[in-house]
């Protein structure tokens, strides 16, 4: 396929609540913050222009999460992507680096702050700083990575799979003594609407989005898409596959056959009822995603 059709979709009915209240708690937070660190998956799609017209300029550190997900001949562009918008003060960290993120962002943060004005925290020793970013992007799992490895303690914030695990603006969590550091985790903040069906598309394929928000059948059918589109033919090999497919439905099939995604379904024939197994495409479908987001389907980078 050149192109996918979306069918008409409303990108709108992705949204079951306007997420403003989590952006008013962040501009609250913002007096006390010194720099904003914002990890994200896709480049591009995955970044809110809201929260850089709300938030202002600081100093702004991008960590480019999962990139040994990413498409290693797509990341020269993956990498400076954004950094347009992200102000004064701007880095990016990828945890594709020799050094791990979590021992780059502390001496990071220290560095881009001290280099600019820290407005009314002037007298402050410690260091504030905003995780901000849309959901499901790894904000707590990076505070909580900070903690260990230069605390030593242990979880301070919820992690899970699923995006709106984190539903308010949290307390300060110190993630390091020397230097004093405190980091504030937010709730993940999408825009009120997207530009387009395809952004929202990508965003829920990273998770970022409720899948039955958005339906399986049609992310998964979106992946194929991608998949075929970027060359990236591992799904072949992983469900049996003879060669490369454009249709979504034998793919689902091969998903369930491999995977053993069946569902046991009674039937009313004349002679009376007869129980019947019958492949679950639906279970099929989000196993794909399941792969995908697990890397077994190869390194991909959506933008």
């Amino acid at each position: 396929r050149q192109r996918f059709d979306f069918g008409g979709r409303d990108v709108a009915s992705w949204f079951p609540r306007h997420m403003a209240k989590g952006l008013r708690q962040m501009q609250a937070a913002l007096r006390q913050a010194d720099c904003l660190v914002e990890p994200w998956h896709i480049p591009l799609s995955g970044r809110n222009p809201a929260l850089k017209e709300a938030l202002g300029i600081r100093p702004h550190v991008l960590v480019l999460n999962k990139m040994d997900l990413a498409d290693p001949r797509r990341q020269p562009v993956s990498a400076g992507a954004g950094l347009g918008w992200a102000g004064l003060g701007a880095a990016v960290v990828a945890q594709a680096a020799p050094v791990p993120v979590s021992l780059q962002i502390v001496p990071l943060v220290a560095q881009l702050v001290a280099e600019g004005p820290r407005y009314h925290r002037a007298e402050s020793s410690a260091y504030n700083i905003l995780v901000i970013g849309v959901p499901n992007m790894g904000k707590s799992s990076l505070i909580n990575s900070l903690r260990r490895l230069h605390l030593k303690k242990g979880k301070a914030t919820t992690v899970g799979g699923e995006p709106g695990i984190t539903k308010a603006v949290l307390t300060k969590i110190q993630v390091s003594e020397k230097p004093l550091m405190y980091l504030v985790d937010t709730p993940g903040v999408l825009p009120p609407r997207l530009g387009n069906v395809e952004t929202g598309m990508k965003l829920a394929l990273c998770g970022a989005i409720h899948d039955h928000m958005v339906g399986e059948d049609i992310m998964a059918d979106y992946l194929l898409y991608t998949l075929n589109k970027q060359k990236q033919f591992r799904y072949v090999q992983r469900y049996r596959l003879g060669e490369a497919c454009d249709h979504i439905e034998p793919v689902l099939k091969h998903v369930a056959l491999s995977q053993g995604r069946t569902q046991k379904m009674t039937v009313l024939t004349g002679t009376g009822n007869v129980n019947v197994t019958m492949l679950n495409y639906t279970a099929a479908a989000y196993q794909f995603l399941r792969d995908f987001r697990a890397g077994h389907l190869g390194r991909v980078t959506l933008d």
